[in-house]
């Protein structure tokens, strides 16, 4: 089969869904690939560079779509292009059909199916084809050097002859995919970079970028994100109040503030009022990753970027990814190039559309003449943070004291029972008739070895078990000075035990030795 890639009909998109590296990894699936000329130029790939890896260039859109089995596009397609849909054709491309339930009857009444690409579950195996995540990346760093752009001074601190220059502060409403990809390129910058979540397992992530984590002082419990997809669950009024109160309290001290609060099928909360943005200092910025689907911040006009009165910048582009077309063109071809191999486990270039895979039941919206969205929760749900433990009660000095007496007592208790134990073995072993006492004492210097020993040995950490049994494997082999002396007996059997011996004593000797040594080495700089 072919896959197809058109030029791009929505005013200023310059990404593209096929590149010539993704080509050629499509034709190791089996496809012939096909592209519209001049739908890569704008990200910076040429015809050329298309026919060099083996791709047909056509010369028109209709061409294409008429050629093409599976048509691979990013934006939702145009009514024009809904129009030149075949029942027999495949369309992947950023879809949104919660949004767009029009233009899902329409390619359903045509008979296709759609695979939505936003729609891919947020699961450990779909990373490789979550587009919204690659996208949501490159639209959060993106936000921080648009920020920077419109920011009339350095993010990191300096110290010059000049003067002294702090550092800018940034806030990150948002910690998801967009909000730590800013809070990365921010703070590798040099700002002080605070952010803030509703989800509770999101706090280590930021603190571990560099960024320090706004907490409330509330005492709600917001629902674990992995319940909600890997998305931020609406939060109640209460919260929405707290919060509110926490972004006007440290809005006066932010110089650049970027949101990216989305939840699925909803309009973006509004969490930047409009007395936060009056608030803030002239010359701050915010840049409103949320603007397409009507923006975090109260002022925010979509597309545009815009100066409040008190001289505050407020960015509401929604093409943050193209921007960067050559770099969001990579990733998203990739991100579709996955899912083709998920599609064609074959490799014989002809789909396997498998509704029972999670990932690909997931993403389809129509199917086979029927409307298969909403898909239905996948069947591997993605891991709860672990709750958090109470911390250990503290005790005092008289408690840990009584704990180590009846400790001590208990080991006591334990120690002598055993001993006692021991001793009515080694009696009744003694008592049997016919006993030799040469045998008994023997075997009581055995047993009280093997007591030593034990006690040793039960002490030792288990980290150092490996290494401390090769060493005494091999001293411990001093049997074989017992065997030597046996081996020249006028017994076959005792002579053919001793022999036995030897070569066990032998093993455990070099082999306790070279383990020991191998370990060693382990911890040595070549």
């Amino acid at each position: 089969m072919k896959i197809g890639t058109p030029n791009e009909i929505f005013p200023g998109e310059d990404r593209v869904a096929m590149t010539p590296a993704s080509a050629k990894d499509l034709q190791k699936l089996g496809y012939d690939c096909a592209i519209e000329s001049g739908a890569g130029l704008s990200a910076g790939f040429s015809d050329a560079a298309y026919r060099d890896a083996g791709v047909e260039v056509v010369e028109t859109a209709a061409a294409l779509w008429a050629g093409a089995d599976i048509v691979a596009k990013v934006r939702p397609p145009e009514p024009s292009e809904i129009e030149m849909l075949r029942a027999d054709q495949t369309l992947i491309s950023f879809f949104y059909p919660a949004q767009n339930t029009a233009l899902m009857e329409s390619a359903n009444a045509k008979g296709s199916t759609v695979i939505a690409m936003d729609m891919v579950p947020r699961i450990s195996r779909a990373q490789k084809m979550d587009a919204l995540s690659s996208m949501a990346n490159i639209a959060g760093y993106r936000a921080v050097i648009e920020a920077g752009n419109n920011f009339g001074r350095f993010f990191t601190g300096q110290v010059t002859a000049a003067g002294k220059v702090p550092p800018a502060k940034v806030l990150v409403v948002g910690a998801g995919v967009a909000g730590l990809a800013a809070i990365g390129t921010a703070t590798s910058l040099g700002a002080i970079t605070y952010a803030f979540d509703v989800r509770p397992e999101v706090a280590e992530q930021v603190e571990s970028m560099g960024a320090e984590f706004v907490f409330l002082d509330f005492e709600e419990e917001q629902q674990d994100g992995s319940a909600t997809g890997g998305y931020a669950s609406v939060s109640s009024p209460e919260f929405a109040a707290a919060q509110l109160a926490k972004f006007r309290e440290i809005a006066p001290d932010m110089d650049i503030v970027i949101t990216t609060a989305l939840i699925p099928g909803r309009d973006a909360p509004e969490l930047w009022t409009k007395d936060m943005v009056e608030s803030m200092k002239p010359g701050s910025v915010i840049v409103d990753l949320a603007a397409e689907r009507g923006g975090n911040c109260k002022l925010t006009v979509k597309d545009e970027k815009i100066v409040t009165e008190n001289g505050v910048t407020i960015i509401g582009y929604t093409d943050f990814p193209s921007r960067m077309a050559a770099q969001s063109s990579t990733l998203y071809a990739t991100n579709i190039r996955h899912m083709m191999t998920d599609l064609t486990p074959e490799k014989d270039g002809s789909p396997d559309h498998n509704m029972d895979d999670d990932v690909i039941r997931g993403a389809t919206a129509t199917h086979k003449g029927e409307v298969t969205f909403p898909p239905p929760p996948p069947k591997v749900a993605a891991i709860a943070a672990q709750p958090k433990k109470a911390p250990p009660k503290e005790l005092t000095a008289e408690e840990k004291r009584a704990q180590e007496v009846a400790a001590f007592k208990k080991e006591t208790r334990n120690q002598v029972t055993l001993l006692a134990i021991g001793a009515a073995l080694i009696l009744g072993i003694g008592m049997i008739p016919g006993m030799p006492a040469s045998f008994m004492q023997h075997f009581i210097v055995f047993v009280l070895a093997v007591f030593i020993g034990f006690q040793v040995i039960w002490n030792v950490a288990h980290s150092l078990h490996t290494p401390l049994m090769a060493v005494t494997n091999a001293i411990s082999s001093i049997i074989i000075l017992g065997a030597l002396i046996q081996i020249g007996s006028s017994s076959v059997l005792i002579t053919l035990l001793a022999a036995l011996g030897i070569f066990m004593a032998a093993v455990n000797i070099f082999g306790g030795f070279l383990v020991t040594r191998r370990m060693l080495a382990m911890f040595q700089k070549s």
